[in-house]
């Protein structure tokens, strides 16, 4: 109850004035073609992730191997998109966006078509952590890109426009994969990959420009990039919001772990009606994150964050409650998993707007920590939710309310100086430096 009484007191004491973007030149604005680029390599995680899914039994048969074998090819390419973006972020923050971008898109191409010719398993595991690796400069690029060319409350909208687009890819992914196996078995869903690939090393080459300057450029070699994450993660507001969107991340995979056996195994929907539920759920975030883009102009990126992650510890209380005391009932038990992972959508683009702004002139390390730390904790929250088994959604609750808690308690602890303030032009110009105030 203190907890949420002096989260509330800190909403409202937030700014009331109306927050408007801070002057931008021609070059800096986002054209549509831009942004539709960007959220294409945004989605590559979930479209790599999700896309091959349904192909695992027929793997298994055609590779001669076992189910834990073919689990593997997933594993490592989330430890190579962990550990690609920790490396490419900080790189392009001495050599720029562009030539990583390209290096890294093309790499992932040639990766995604020795995946869909893989002779044997073996090669297929370390083809996949090569196409994580290579893929993680399309995803950590897309944010770094974005933290240069916008700022405030247009970025904000930038991020929200690309989570967006990140909701929706999980759901179609599995569809998409779904027609392509059944057309061309499990190594046209890799050629389907290489065809993503191919459309972003295009649109790489003739789209994307070169988001950061020369005189912005990090200089020094490993040493200055060392010293650059350090600064980084030596900044409390940024690890706050970070940690904000992280936690907030891991809340929705363990939603998504869970949910095949919540929905399925003690619910009682069928495959289909659990794919209709689930692709429901994944339109709320949607929506939320369209509605964000229209509320946070006037709002504001920081109320908006407290609002969603609010929200998510409430609805996350409510659905242990439910599990708890009610046995896991069918429409109440819909009802609050909608509302908790529908109030991500206020969340995702305002918190990794607020962290970007909190390091700009290290957008790329920043960017590479903030994934990184995304899947280290989506790699947790995944198995702690099948600890009780598949007959209990206890664990994906207390998983879900713990992580919204902590992402809660990290605004309050280190974001506390941006959340009281009470003068609103000086709010506007700390998390908005380049205002001309």
């Amino acid at each position: 109850m203190f907890v949420c009484r002096h989260t509330y007191v800190n909403i409202m004491k937030l700014p009331k004035r109306k927050w408007t973007d801070p002057p931008m030149t021609k070059s800096s604005k986002a054209t549509a073609s831009l942004m539709a680029m960007l959220a294409l390599l945004s989605a590559l995680g979930p479209f790599a992730i999700d896309m091959y899914l349904p192909a695992f039994p027929q793997m298994m048969q055609d590779l001669n191997t076992s189910a834990a074998t073919i689990q593997l090819t997933l594993t490592t390419f989330m430890l190579g998109m962990a550990v690609g973006q920790l490396v490419i972020g900080p790189l392009s923050d001495q050599f720029g966006r562009r030539k990583p971008l390209l290096i890294g898109a093309c790499a992932c191409l040639v990766a995604s078509v020795l995946c869909a010719v893989a002779p044997n398993v073996e090669f297929l595991i370390g083809m996949r952590f090569v196409q994580g690796f290579a893929g993680a400069a399309g995803v950590v690029l897309a944010r770094a890109i974005v933290s240069d060319s916008a700022r405030g409350v247009h970025a904000a909208k930038m991020f929200s426009i690309m989570m967006a687009v990140g909701g929706i890819a999980p759901v179609l992914s599995p569809l998409a994969g779904g027609g392509v196996i059944g057309f061309a078995g499990w190594r046209g869903a890799f050629w389907a990959l290489a065809v993503l690939n191919l459309l972003m090393v295009i649109g790489s080459i003739f789209i994307v420009k070169e988001s950061l300057p020369l005189e912005r450029r990090s200089k020094g070699g490993l040493k200055e990039l060392f010293s650059n994450t350090g600064r980084v993660l030596g900044n409390k507001r940024y690890l706050g919001f970070a940690f904000a969107f992280a936690f907030s991340m891991a809340a929705m995979f363990g939603y998504i772990s869970a949910s095949p056996f919540v929905y399925q195994n003690i619910l009682g929907l069928s495959a289909t009606a659990f794919s209709m539920v689930f692709a429901l759920n994944a339109l709320g975030l949607t929506v939320t994150s369209i509605v964000g883009v229209k509320l946070v102009g006037a709002l504001g990126p920081l109320r908006m964050t407290y609002i969603g992650v609010s929200a998510l510890v409430v609805f996350s209380a409510v659905l242990l409650a439910v599990v708890v005391v009610g046995s896991t009932p069918l429409i109440p038990t819909l009802v609050v998993i909608f509302l908790a992972i529908s109030s991500l959508g206020f969340v995702f683009g305002n918190a990794a707007a607020l962290a970007s702004d909190q390091v700009k002139e290290y957008a790329g390390s920043g960017s590479a920590i903030m994934g990184a730390l995304q899947f280290a904790l989506a790699a947790i929250a995944s198995p702690l939710v099948g600890l009780a088994g598949e007959g209990s959604a206890m664990p994906m609750a207390v998983v879900m309310l713990v992580a919204g808690v902590i992402a809660l308690l990290s605004l309050l602890a280190f974001t506390r100086g941006a959340a009281v303030l009470p003068d609103a032009e000086r709010v506007e110009r700390e998390l908005d430096p380049v205002s001309p105030h």
